[in-house]
């Protein structure tokens, strides 16, 4: 688990890692400053204020979104690297395990699925991870055991579904359920820390291709075929 931990990380720093993560990071820039131009335009076109409350307004707006970026940008990041999960797996595949079989790429609707999917999870934790600045004296631990076993459960089973059905890759994970989720609580640590939180897509992906290929070996599925589309 260290081993493959630290491959992943690694990785996060070659050129096909860098170029999916500028592009996430670019798409992520463009819709804050929409989102700022948004705001600003329905204050000034559809709001009257005397001039110093909207001042103040506009003041309090852009820290709040200063303030919500923080939390904001890992979900928007994962949103965008959904669609470029296939090319982050097929990178490891690639550099680690070249006599495998490659994986099967999922197709376009299925991946813009992955993506919402993973914004949805990514922002709950970032929404849980606001509440607790907020309310002092709640466990971590728990907050940490659940979001490293939602964070294992998903990423794992994406990665999975490039070589198995679905079905089959959700039985791997349950018969590993455990493995699978001290590997998620690796994920959830960074996706905690903020500016690394922005790698938590990438690295989770790289790092459980080397899960599941560790896992598919020892059940007997190493040398399986990718399956079909």
């Amino acid at each position: 688990m260290i081993t493959a931990a630290v491959q992943a990380f690694r990785q996060m720093f070659t050129p096909p890692f860098r170029a999916v993560l500028l592009k996430c990071l670019g798409f992520t820039v463009l819709l804050f400053l929409l989102l700022i131009v948004g705001v600003e335009w329905i204050f000034s076109n559809f709001v009257s204020w005397p001039d110093w409350i909207e001042k103040t307004i506009a003041w309090l707006g852009g820290l709040a979104l200063v303030a919500g970026s923080i939390f904001l940008i890992p979900p928007v990041t994962s949103l965008m690297a959904g669609l470029y999960l296939d090319d982050i797996a097929g990178e490891v595949e690639r550099v680690y395990y070249p006599q495998d079989p490659p994986g099967h790429e999922l197709p376009t609707l299925a991946a813009l699925g992955v993506g919402v999917k993973f914004f949805v999870v990514v922002l709950a934790v970032n929404i849980v991870a606001l509440f607790l600045l907020l309310i002092p004296g709640v466990n971590l631990i728990a907050f940490y055991v659940g979001n490293g076993y939602l964070l294992g459960r998903e990423y794992f089973e994406m990665v999975a579904m490039r070589h198995l059905p679905p079905d089959a890759a959700r039985r791997l994970r349950k018969a590993n359920m455990a493995y699978v989720s001290v590997c998620g609580l690796i994920i959830a640590g960074l996706a905690s820390v903020p500016i690394l939180n922005l790698l938590t897509p990438l690295f989770a992906t790289a790092f459980m291709v080397h899960i599941y290929k560790s896992l598919a070996r020892r059940a007997g599925l190493g040398r399986l075929a990718p399956r079909p589309a």
